[in-house]
């Protein structure tokens, strides 16, 4: 590599044909509207958001391709050719045999929680995903954290934080035995230990202890192309691989799949349960029908599926990845060069920013994650998310919250649709508040739901 090559930038493999206008707010506007939200980021309208960071999932931007194959929907009830069209693209790019479409990707989790998880099954993951845990608990599992102790350290920089610790592996198989183990949950670019990736070698070790305990691996693939980047990029004998490839080789290490096409496939709605075992595969059929649609729409129009397919090889490609990924870098390197607390390495989809650290006055009970969420969209309309204490929930049987050594604040770039200057007043937005950190205060809740309350969870400010 050429030193001009070396210090050569990313830029966008796109140009823009379309733009959508934006509502330009006050300050006493954007207080009044957090305040009848309840301090919670989802439920503002999205009309009184200027640069919305809350999240990746259905919010990116279409290629003129997909627009197209939008207008080459089959939209019979059954048998729609482009049920088939997407599952010949899962097949080549993803390697699964069957596929099983969904509305989203928590649809495909409900499916695999039925047909899998049994009363007093324990569902081992790296790292616990809100939508995923809940489901397997629903069905009477018990999620079991077997991520490295790396992914709990914002400050660690370990290449590969979403790797799997076979230790605690073994640990849970000595406690419960592999007969009450189903499945090993494995995400790919690990969203709540802050977009980390997953090493090839760890995938392979992985595959190796799971055939030896006959125990299957299933893949929570919504951010495998962003995980087959960093492999690209980190990972020793895979820096002349195309992304592709490697998205390939992940998968064909795993038995099954729950896909939110949301996210790396850029649609706008879809998901889907992919799987190589046919006896697997007429189960998730059977369900489908009774909570989706039949199993050639799963929940899908025929026009999103065309869609979702051309989405599918649009992800892959090399040129698109690394302006993707590379837009979040822009983010985090900003932030990091102005001393503010972030998680290390950056993200593939977003940057977190590390709340204990930034607001070390607020105590974890009293949220200081959704509090800081709460002040970035008051400071310049900028809408991000809570990732701690709100979204992890409570215990079941105390009743008490849980405490997560993580109490982040994620900024989830959309794919192909903000510019580097909207990076920028983000960035500047981010440094005013934490200048400003001592005045904001802790919240409680007023209104808190059963399940997942980070969605509707509304609070109040704490004086004390």
């Amino acid at each position: 590599m050429t030193q001009h090559e070396a210090k050569q930038v990313w830029a966008e493999p796109y140009k823009i044909k379309m733009v959508e206008l934006l509502k330009m707010t006050t300050r006493d506007e954007r207080e009044q509207a957090i305040r009848q939200a309840g301090y919670n980021t989802f439920l503002l309208k999205s009309q009184d958001v200027y640069i919305d960071l809350l999240t990746d999932s259905g919010v990116g931007a279409m290629s003129d391709r997909q627009w197209a194959g939008l207008m080459m929907g089959d939209e019979s009830y059954a048998g729609s050719s482009n049920f088939y069209h997407l599952r010949d693209t899962v097949e080549k790019y993803y390697s699964y045999k069957y596929t099983v479409p969904t509305h989203q990707g928590r649809g495909a989790e409900n499916i695999l929680s039925q047909i899998l998880v049994k009363p007093g099954d324990f569902v081992p993951g790296n790292m616990y995903f809100t939508t995923t845990r809940l489901h397997q608990e629903l069905a009477g599992g018990t999620f079991v954290d077997i991520i490295i102790d790396e992914a709990h350290d914002p400050a660690s920089t370990h290449p590969f934080k979403g790797n799997v610790d076979l230790d605690k592996l073994d640990e849970l198989v000595k406690r419960v035995g592999s007969e009450k183990i189903p499945y090993i949950c494995v995400a790919t670019c690990v969203n709540m230990a802050g977009g980390q990736p997953i090493s090839m070698a760890n995938m392979k070790a992985l595959r190796k202890w799971c055939d030896q305990h006959a125990i299957l691996i299933i893949h929570d693939m919504t951010r495998v192309a962003e995980n087959a980047y960093f492999i690209q990029q980190r990972e020793q004998g895979y820096g002349d691989m195309p992304i592709a490839d490697i998205v390939y080789e992940l998968c064909s290490l795993t038995d099954g799949a729950t896909m939110s096409s949301k996210k790396d496939a850029m649609v706008n709605i879809g998901g889907f349960l992919a799987m190589n075992d046919k006896k697997f595969y007429e189960d998730a059929c059977n369900l489908v029908v009774v909570y989706e649609g039949l199993h050639t729409y799963g929940g899908m129009a025929g026009r999103d599926m065309e869609a979702l397919s051309i989405g599918i090889a649009e992800s892959v490609c090399d040129n698109h990845i690394k302006a993707r990924v590379g837009q979040v870098e822009y983010l985090g390197n900003a932030l990091k060069d102005r001393g503010v607390s972030i998680v290390q390495p950056i993200g593939g989809h977003a940057v977190f920013l590390d709340a204990k650290a930034i607001l070390p006055h607020i105590r974890q009970d009293q949220f200081p994650a959704q509090a800081l969420a709460a002040a970035l969209y008051v400071d310049a309309g900028v809408r991000v998310m809570e990732r701690g204490a709100v979204s992890a929930g409570r215990n079941k049987q105390t009743g008490k919250n849980y405490r997560p050594k993580l109490e982040l604040v994620r900024l989830t770039l959309p794919r192909r649709v903000y510019t580097q200057a909207h990076m920028d007043v983000v960035v500047e937005s981010v440094c005013r508040v934490i200048a400003n950190a001592d005045s904001i205060k802790g919240l409680r809740f007023t209104y808190e739901p059963e399940y997942l309350r980070f969605f509707r969870g509304r609070f109040e400010q704490v004086d004390d």
